[in-house]
């Protein structure tokens, strides 16, 4: 039997930095504890010192291989309490297993210390390096071989466990007791007593199971008896395993409930399954292709024609679409006469199945074994089929790989499939100089003084430098420099080359370039790691293979999150780099039950209207594509899917489409594209988590023609979180990773790249096998949003006045009050007014107070559904034809010049009444400055009387009678006050601006 390598997870405590002080003298004498899979280590204690240094390494046990990307590793740091108190919490660390690394892609990481609890006092960044190795088990001797082979009886068991009682109660005994006083300690801080014998009952063949390397790796006898100390510690570190934190027990549970609630959002659709798997003829002398046929009534499939009689395929028939009770399975040759063109098909036989007699299977039954059946036939006997035929459900295990009767049979376009987009990184490329360059004849580049820049293409990507001038070998120019930064959308897998090239701005030819490898480029995770400058040599060709050199610094950024889709529906927020991976705070599950009311996008024979329909959705890098079932109109698919969450602030989206590419025109080699039905986004934040939302949702579309309801969809959606306090640490944290606050790209920069990285993302997916289609995945990304919308622009205007007019109703209440339309009221606010003005503390905490009590109230009434998109929000039916025309309208513009020109004259007119708008309010700031400024004399010179008057009138005044006599004054009753503006609105209304300036 092959032996199985031993995997240890390696642990590097580096450093930490910039700690919380917790022993009351200013410092802290911290040690880290490191807790996985049962297993605990600890380091030494640092003392006094808040930027401690451990370099130390500990090593852990990976007893399963396969859920290692499951487990969590937890860090905890602690005040040693021999310097205080107690032993004081100082933050801790948690990393996912799916961000381990194996060894020699470890990088030194710093991660941000987490808090126990909100009310934790925490700061400061702890160090670490994560990685494991993969150890294969050294060859047992010679004479030992049989042994370690031989499964393992009573009477052949290891000589360790062989023991006598007495031996292994010493053992047991020197097991307990610490080595150092610093175990001491962390066992009295961690580990509550509890009797050994009950864990140690429980778990001893878990154990044995779970570390067989460790019997493997045990020398012969008198070997093992030097070492029993180790083997025994090794047992008692897994029988620890029942210590697991809460969060690790949650997480377990968590991913427990994916096959555990599997298909609980939508209906059990009971399905014929028929796998066939090879057929037997009795004669064997030819070779001819040999298909099976399945028929049920009117419904009939039947697989590919091949030669060696072995399909091994699954058919799935939907069982309420069924109009027969019988099932007949037939064998087929395909045999070609001599002098003929044509094939004959011959039957070897058919099989028939009572549907009433079918066995029924539910998960987790092991699957139904294939039989030989024998076929039945007038021609020829002794043929067999070897098949199985069940009755289940799509939570049935082979219902994935199953080809469906209401997707058409053997169509791989209509067949549900889950996509992951590619991987992006950020390549940051940093120019900094070139030397020794071979510009042609010495004199003629003296003479000219050429311009020079630098290009740099990944794949279909390309950007450029700055210009810099060259001069002579004794100028400071003989070597240009820019030390510029040019940031590239890189895919795994990675494009082979980056071609770095340095052209020359005046001839327009190439002075040489340089190919640097992608795939061995330095990766980085955090701003703090220096990347190291390279000099590479370039060539111009085969006949100059060297006309100078460059010195770059290029590297792979880790740190940031490349943003693949439109900033305001985001899906995803995690680093590029594996080693920044969190656990996931939460489950998200959709179920994808049908639609309703479709209404046909395309004709069938060129007489009726059909659809066939199919669902997408996405949230992070996975995508999920659900059946096609064509030729109807209310589609079920009951089909369920889960995505781990990471962010509770990300969206949901799902789009659903008519399927035109399982059509070939073989002829023309071409393919239908796929017609947008409707789309709909589900922000997760909105949802409540461990509830069930199950809701109809309409399709709606836009269309040059207006906007048309194609329908609607029913889907249902469960977030579900297991830890509240990890969801509300979401909320505190920043959205995006440290690297996009700590060095920044611009706004602009920014918006390229996302077009890049969209470009990238639609070209792999268009790649997949098979396809999902470019217009599906452009309209799933809203790649279209940074295109001129007259609709979009009046929604995001209206967006605006929106949010204002909560200010205006305000503005209307105080005026109601300063006008006296409710007298009590106004009376009211004089009561109030006096108060704040008496009692200045009690303002703050009574405007929280107002606060918190209006929320509670309407807690009851908040919205208890999802919602959907919103055609009165997004004025799709307030816009007329021509806007709707100028939306679709590509870039550049393809409409004639006279539409162009009526466009043209729109744009222009509401940009008028935005440079007015935008002119008032340049002027009121001019007005402000221009008093300060004494630009008129007069109106400063008032002002500063008024100041003098006013600082000698509030050093008499106290300001509280001020405070009331301003409120009053602004309450007094309408028969005191005047239509005219006040005096000061007219004075600030005749201050210069620079409006009479501009030409």
């Amino acid at each position: 039997m092959a032996e199985t390598c031993t995997r240890k997870l390696i642990v590097e405590v580096c450093n930490a930095k910039n700690l919380m002080p917790k022993d009351g003298q200013g410092t802290a004498s911290a040690f880290a504890t490191v807790d996985f899979d049962g297993q605990r280590r600890r380091t030494k204690t640092k003392f006094r010192d808040l930027n401690p240094e451990w370099d130390e390494k500990l090593e852990f046990l990976v007893h399963d291989t396969e859920s290692m990307a499951t487990e969590i590793l937890e860090i905890s740091l602690y005040n040693d309490k021999k310097t205080g108190k107690r032993s004081t919490f100082l933050g801790k660390v948690k990393i996912a297993g799916s961000a381990f690394v194996k060894s020699g892609g470890e990088t030194l990481v710093y991660y941000q210390l987490e808090k126990r609890s909100v009310f934790s006092q925490i700061k400061g960044e702890l160090g670490l390096k994560v990685y494991y190795i993969d150890e294969d088990p050294p060859a047992p001797p010679a004479e030992q071989k049989p042994e370690a082979k031989a499964p393992e009886t009573e009477e052949n068991k290891p000589a360790q466990e062989a023991k006598p009682e007495e031996e292994k109660k010493e053992e047991e005994k020197k097991k307990e007791e610490p080595k150092t006083e610093s175990n001491k300690e962390v066992k009295k801080e961690e580990e509550k007593p509890s009797p050994p014998p009950p864990p140690q009952e429980e778990n001893p063949k878990k154990a044995e199971e779970a570390a067989p390397p460790v019997k493997v790796e045990n020398p012969p006898l008198a070997d093992s008896e030097k070492k029993p100390s180790k083997e025994e510690k090794e047992k008692a570190e897994i029988v620890k395993r029942s210590e697991v934190t809460i969060n690790d027990i949650e997480l377990r549970s968590l991913a427990s409930d994916r096959s555990r609630s599997a298909y609980d959002l939508v209906d059990r659709m009971p399905f014929l399954y028929v796998r066939v798997v090879k057929a037997k003829a009795a004669k064997n002398e030819s070779k001819s292709p040999v298909y099976a046929k399945l028929v049920i009534g009117t419904h009939s499939i039947k697989t590919k024609s091949q030669s060696d009689k072995d399909w091994d395929k699954v058919f799935a028939f939907d069982k309420e679409g069924l109009n027969s009770t019988s099932l007949e399975v037939s064998v087929w040759t395909e045999e070609k006469k001599e002098n003929e063109e044509a094939t004959q098909e011959c039957s070897l036989g058919t099989v028939s199945f009572d549907l009433q007699e079918v066995p029924k299977r539910v998960p987790p039954d092991s699957p139904l074994a294939p039989q030989w059946y024998t076929l039945e036939s007038e021609s020829s006997a002794g043929n067999e089929v070897m098949l199985a035929v069940w009755i289940g459900t799509q939570a049935d295990e082979a219902f994935q790989e199953a080809w469906q009767s209401d997707s058409g049979g053997l169509l791989p376009e209509t067949r549900a499939k889950v996509y992951l987009s590619p991987k992006l990184w950020y390549l940051r490329l940093t120019v900094i100089q070139t030397q020794d360059l071979h510009l042609g004849s010495g004199s003629e580049a003296k003479v000219r003084n050429p311009e020079l820049y630098v290009k740099a293409q990944l794949g279909a990507q390309l950007f450029k430098t700055g210009r810099t001038s060259f001069g002579s070998a004794s100028s400071s120019s003989a070597n240009p420099t820019w030390n510029e930064d040019l940031v590239f959308v890189a895919a795994e897998p990675f494009e082979p080359f980056l071609t770095v090239t340095v052209e020359d701005v005046t001839t327009g030819q190439s002075v040489g370039h340089a190919k640097i490898h992608v795939a061995s480029l330095e990766r980085r995770t955090d701003e703090r790691t220096e990347i190291k400058s390279r000099w590479f040599n370039l060539a111009g060709g085969e006949t100059k293979p060297y006309t100078g050199r460059i010195h770059v610094r290029v590297c792979l950024e880790g740190g940031y999150h490349v943003l693949d889709e439109a900033a305001h529906v985001t899906s995803d927020v995690r680093a590029a780099a594996k080693q920044l991976a969190k656990a996931p705070i939460g489950l998200l599950e959709v179920g994808i039950r049908g639609a309703t009311d479709l209404l046909p996008v395309k004709t069938m024979d060129g007489t009726r209207g059909t659809t066939d329909a199919y669902v997408v959705a996405k949230y992070g890098p996975k995508w999920v594509r659900t059946r096609t079932i064509l030729d109807r109109f209310n589609p079920r698919w009951n089909e369920q899917y889960t995505w781990d969450v990471y962010d509770p602030c990300t969206v949901l989206t799902i789009g659903v489409f008519d399927n035109g590419r399982y059509k070939r025109d073989e002829a023309a080699g071409k393919q239908d594209k796929d017609v947008t039905v409707g789309k709909i986004r589900i922000r997760l934040s909105t949802l409540d988590t461990n509830r069930v939302y199950l809701n109809q949702y309409a399709l709606t579309v836009l269309l040059p023609s207006g906007a048309k309801k194609m329908g609607e969809i029913e889907i249902a959606v469960r977030f579900s979180c297991s830890s509240w306090l990890s969801l509300i640490q979401a909320y505190t944290s920043p959205m995006l990773p440290r690297m996009h606050y700590v060095k920044p790209l611009g706004p602009t920069q920014q918006d390229i790249l996302r077009h890049t990285a969209m470009r990238l993302v639609t070209t792999r997916l268009t790649r997949s096998e098979p396809p999902m289609g470019q217009e599906v995945v452009q309209f799933m990304l809203d790649t279209d949003t940074h295109m001129w919308s007259m609709r979009r622009s009046k929604a995001n205007w209206f967006r605006v006045v929106g949010c204002l007019t909560r200010v205006a109703i305000l503005a209307r209440w105080i005026e109601g009050i300063r006008t006296w339309v409710h007298p009590p009221t106004t009376v009211l606010m004089h009561v109030l007014l006096v108060a704040i003005v008496l009692c200045p503390h009690l303002v703050l905490p009574a405007i929280f107070m107002y606060a918190f009590l209006i929320l509670a109230f309407r807690f009851r009434y908040r919205q208890r559904f999802v919602l959907n998109m919103d055609s009165r929000l997004t004025y799709v039916d307030m816009v007329g034809l021509d806007e709707l025309d100028e939306e679709f309208d590509g870039f550049p513009t393809t409409r004639s010049h006279d539409v162009v020109r009526i466009r043209y004259d729109r744009l222009r007119a509401l940009a008028g009444r935005a440079q007015t708008l935008l002119g008032d309010f340049a002027a009121h700031g001019e007005r402000l400055e221009a008093l300060w400024n004494w630009r008129d004399p007069r109106a400063t010179g008032i002002f500063v009387v008024f100041c003098l008057v006013a600082s000698l009138v509030f050093y008499v005044v106290p300001f509280k009678m001020f405070a009331l006599g301003i409120g009053f004054y602004y309450l007094r009753h309408p028969r005191f006050r005047d239509d005219m503006p006040s005096v000061p609105i007219s004075f600030f209304r005749r201050l210069p601006s620079f409006a009479d300036q501009i030409l």
